[in-house]
C-alpha cells in the first residue's frame, strides 16, 4: 500500500526543518575574532544620561530624543531630528543627517558638534527659545580638542602647536621649533596623564604641557609606502638615557601673556596630576623625581608661577605611581580628595589645605579603582572598589560628614554609576559573566527601581564552549585567579592541547566578572578551533594591592613565570589535558612573558607565539621601564636576568615571533636583535612582520593575524 503524506503533515515537517535551520549554531571566523563584527558585542542604549541640573533622563531612539522621569511611567519626545533641523534652518545653519551627541549645559541648553565650513563646528541649542547658534569652529586636522563649557572656548593642537578657538577668532598660543611639543600628553601617558590641556575653572587661563624633546635621541621608523623608503623618526628615550624635559605654562586669554610655573630642577622629572584650585589663582602639580620613588604635591601661584607650598609628600622603596588629579569639593577651594597607595592599597584621602590636615576616608584590603565624583550638594562622594572581589567592581556612596558608607550596586559583576542631581536616583550600568549589558535605575540606597536597558545575548547563535573561573595559590600564599575555556564540543574522555594566553604585566587584569569573563571573542575562537584556552593573572597584574603588584620590581618576568607554572601544574592534574601539548600566546608584555616561558621552560611549552615582545628592557622607554626595572646602570643584574636576547642558545621547539614594523611602543629592534642572536646560535624560529602597523594589528588585517596564529598552533601543537 502506498504511503501518502497529508498537506498538514508536510507543512509541519517543513516548519520543523526551518526551525532546525534557524537554530543551527554559527562558528566564529577570524574576522569575528578581530573586532570587525559589531553584532558580537552587546548593544548599548544611545545617549542614556541625566539632563544636567535635573532629575530627568534622556535617551535617543531612532530620530527622537526621549525623556523619562523616575517614578513616572510616561515618556515624552523632547525633540526629533526633523524639528531640530527646522531650528537649524531657521537660524541659517546647516542641517544634520542624524541626531548629534548632545551635551547639556543646564536644563534647557545643550551643545553639539557638526561639520563646519572648514572643520568641526560647535553649536549651542536652546530648547526654550528654539534657537541654535554656531559658537566657534576648529579646523580639520585639529587634535586634542578640549572644551571649556562656561566660555565655550576650545583649545586644540595642530602638529606641535597649541591654539584656541574663541568665537570667530583662532588664537595661536605657541609657535614652537621642531622638537618642542605643546598641549599634548607627556611622559608617554604614564601616571594617569591622558591630556596636555587644562582650563582654569572660569576659562580665563589655560595651562598646558610644553615638552622639549630636542635632547632625546631620534629613533628611526621606516615608511615603505614611498618607492624610496623614508625614515620618520620619533623621540624615544630608552631606560637610563637622556629624557625629555617638561614644563607647565599658563596662558592668559585676555592679555595674551603667559608664565612658566617654577617647578625647579632637575629638569628630568615628571609633572603629573595637574589640578586647578576653584579660586582660579592657584594650581597644583605632582612633581615626581625621575627615580619615581618620591612625589611632592606642590601648590603654585597661577598668576606668576611661584612655588607656594608642598601639600604632602609620598615616598616608596619601589615606586610611587600617582593616580591624580586632585578632586576639589564643590564650591570649596580648601578641601580636595586624593587617591594614594599608602597602606598597601589605593584609598581615598581628604585634605584640608588651610589646616594642613588629612583624613583617610576608605580603608581595607581592597583597591579603590575609581573616584566617581560628588553629589550635587558636595556632602557625598561616589567611588568604585574591589572590596567584594578582585574580579568585580562595585560602587559606593560615602557621607563626608559622618563617614557612613552605602554599597549601591548589588548584582555581581562590573558596575558604573551616574547619580541624578539630587542623589535620589542613579543609573547603574553593568556587565557580568551572565549579563551582556544592563542599565538599571536604582534609588539612593541601591534598591532596584526599574530596568532601562537589557542587551540581548549577542553570542546566542554561536558555538560557545564552557568558561570556568577558579583560584590557585602563589608560593607566597596569595590568590591567583584563573580562567579555562573549553571547546564547544568538549568531550571529557579526550585529551586536548592547551594554549596559555598570557599578559602578566602591570596595569592589566585579564580575568574579570564581565561578559565572557574578560576573554572576548579571540580566545573563544581559539577554543572553538579545538584548544583548551587557559589564563592566569599572576603577581604583578593590576588592582590587587602593593604586595601583589610591586613584587616584580627590578626582576620583571621572574615571579610571573613561577605563578604561570602553578597554573601549569594544575592543568596537568586534569584528565582531559594533554600535558605534552601546551603552548603560550601573548602580545607586548604578554609577548615578553610568552617568550620567557618558552626560553626558560622548553620542557613545558611545546609551541609559543609572541607578538610585539619586549625582549630586553634596556631597549624600552624610560617612564615604564625605569619604574619596574630601575636603570640599566642601577640594576645591571636585573637587566641581565630578564633579557631574552642573551638567552637564545636555550631556544628549543617552535616559536613564532611577530612584530609590526612601525611599532612606536616596543621597537622593532627588540625582535630583530633576538633573530640575529638566534642566527649566531644556530637556532631556528618562525618570524613574521606586519608592515605599516603600530603596536598591534587592527582593522581588516587583524583577521590575517588571527589566522596565522591559529594555524601555527594547529600545525605545531
Amino acid at each position: 500500500m502506498k504511503k501518502t503524506i497529508s498537506f498538514l503533515s508536510l507543512a509541519t515537517l517543513m516548519l520543523l526543518c526551518l526551525q532546525g535551520l534557524a537554530q543551527e549554531k554559527k562558528f566564529f571566523t577570524p574576522a569575528d575574532a578581530s573586532y570587525n563584527n559589531r553584532s558580537l558585542y552587546a548593544q548599548r542604549p544611545q545617549q542614556l544620561k541625566w539632563i544636567k541640573g535635573t532629575d530627568i533622563l534622556m535617551k535617543v531612539e531612532g530620530n527622537e530624543v526621549i525623556t523619562m522621569t523616575p517614578g513616572k511611567k510616561d515618556q515624552g519626545v523632547l525633540i526629533d531630528l526633523k524639528a531640530l533641523n527646522q531650528v537649524m534652518r531657521d537660524n541659517d545653519l546647516d542641517t544634520l543627517r542624524r541626531l548629534p551627541q548632545l551635551s547639556w549645559l543646564n536644563a534647557h541648553q545643550c551643545y553639539f558638534y557638526s561639520m563646519g565650513k572648514e572643520g568641526i563646528a560647535l553649536n549651542r541649542f536652546d530648547l526654550k527659545s528654539k534657537k541654535a547658534e554656531r559658537l566657534t569652529e576648529v579646523p580639520q586636522g585639529a587634535e586634542n580638542q578640549t572644551l571649556h563649557q562656561k566660555s565655550m572656548r576650545i583649545a586644540y593642537t595642530i602638529d606641535n602647536n597649541l591654539f584656541v578657538a574663541d568665537g570667530d577668532k583662532q588664537i595661536q598660543i605657541t609657535n614652537n621649533p621642531e622638537g618642542v611639543v605643546a598641549g599634548q600628553s607627556v611622559h608617554r601617558n604614564e601616571f594617569a596623564i591622558n591630556g596636555g590641556i587644562f582650563w582654569s575653572p572660569d576659562g580665563s587661563l589655560l595651562a598646558y604641557y610644553s615638552m622639549d624633546e630636542r635632547m632625546v635621541t631620534d629613533y628611526p621608523l621606516v615608511d615603505i609606502t614611498e618607492r624610496i623608503a623614508t625614515t620618520k623618526p620619533i623621540k624615544y628615550p630608552m631606560a637610563g638615557m637622556t629624557s625629555h624635559q617638561v614644563t607647565l605654562h599658563i596662558y592668559n586669554i585676555a592679555t595674551g601673556k603667559e608664565i612658566i610655573v617654577k617647578t625647579g630642577e632637575p629638569a628630568e622629572q615628571y609633572l603629573t596630576a595637574i589640578t586647578w584650585n576653584p579660586d582660579n589663582k592657584r594650581i597644583y602639580i605632582g612633581v615626581l623625581n625621575r627615580e619615581q620613588n618620591h612625589l611632592k604635591f606642590n601648590e603654585y601661584s597661577a598668576l606668576n608661577g611661584d612655588y607656594l607650598q608642598t601639600i604632602f609628600e609620598d615616598r616608596d622603596e619601589q615606586y610611587v605611581e600617582p593616580q591624580g588629579p586632585a578632586y576639589f569639593l564643590p564650591d570649596n577651594s580648601d578641601q580636595f580628595i586624593w587617591k594614594a597607595q599608602r597602606d598597601g592599597f589605593y584609598h581615598l584621602y581628604l585634605y584640608t589645605i588651610s589646616k594642613k590636615q588629612v583624613k583617610q576616608l576608605t580603608k581595607g584590603e581592597f583597591v579603590v579603582t575609581d573616584f566617581n565624583g560628588f553629589s550635587d550638594d558636595g556632602q557625598n562622594i561616589y567611588y568604585r572598589t574591589t572590596e567584594v572581589s578582585p574580579l568585580e567592581r562595585h560602587c559606593y556612596v560615602m557621607n563626608l560628614k559622618n563617614g557612613k558608607v552605602t554599597r549601591i550596586t548589588k548584582e555581581h559583576g562590573t558596575h558604573d554609576v551616574v547619580p541624578s542631581k539630587n542623589g535620589k536616583y542613579f543609573l547603574d550600568a553593568y556587565t557580568s559573566t551572565d549579563v551582556p549589558y544592563n542599565v538599571d535605575l536604582m534609588d539612593a540606597k541601591g534598591k532596584y527601581v526599574n530596568r532601562l536597558h537589557e542587551a540581548e545575548n549577542p553570542l546566542k547563535d554561536y558555538h560557545i564552549g564552557e568558561t570556568t573561573l577558579g583560584t590557585l595559590k602563589a608560593e607566597d600564599g596569595q590568590t591567583l585567579y584563573t580562567r579555562l575555556i573549553k571547546p564547544y564540543n568538549f568531550d571529557s574522555s579526550k585529551k586536548y592541547p592547551v594554549i596559555v594566553y598570557v599578559y602578566g604585566g602591570p596595569h592589566a587584569q585579564l580575568i574579570t566578572d564581565e561578559w565572557t569573563a574578560g576573554a572576548g571573542i579571540y580566545l573563544n575562537y581559539l577554543a572553538q578551533e579545538g584548544f583548551l584556552v587557559f589564563t592566569l593573572d599572576n603577581r604583578g597584574s593590576a588592582d590587587r594591592g602593593e604586595a601583589f603588584e610591586q613584587c616584580i620590581h627590578r626582576q620583571c618576568g621572574q615571579l610571573e613565570m613561577r605563578d604561570q607554572l602553578v597554573g601549569i601544574e594544575w592543568l596537568k592534574t586534569l584528565p582531559y589535558v594533554d600535558a605534552n601539548r601546551i603552548g603560550s600566546d601573548g602580545w607586548s608584555y604578554g609577548g615578553f612573558m610568552s617568550t620567557s616561558l618558552k626560553i626558560n621552560h622548553p620542557e613545558v611549552f611545546k609551541v609559543s607565539v609572541a607578538g610585539g615582545p619586549v625582549l630586553d628592557w634596556k631597549y624600552y622607554e624610560i617612564m615604564y621601564g625605569e619604574r619596574y626595572m630601575d636603570t640599566p646602570q642601577e640594576n645591571p643584574e636585573g637587566y641581565e636576568l630578564t633579557s631574552l636576547e642573551n638567552k637564545t642558545d636555550k631556544l628549543e621547539g617552535k616559536l613564532l615571533m611577530i612584530h609590526c614594523t612601525t611599532d612606536p611602543v616596543v621597537m622593532w629592534q627588540h625582535s630583530l636583535v633576538f633573530v640575529e642572536n638566534c642566527i649566531h646560535n644556530g637556532k631556528q624560529l618562525d618570524y613574521f612582520v606586519y608592515p605599516g602597523h603600530d603596536h598591534n594589528v587592527y582593522g581588516m588585517d587583524r583577521a590575517h593575524l588571527i589566522t596565522k596564529i591559529t594555524q601555527y598552533f594547529k600545525d605545531n601543537l
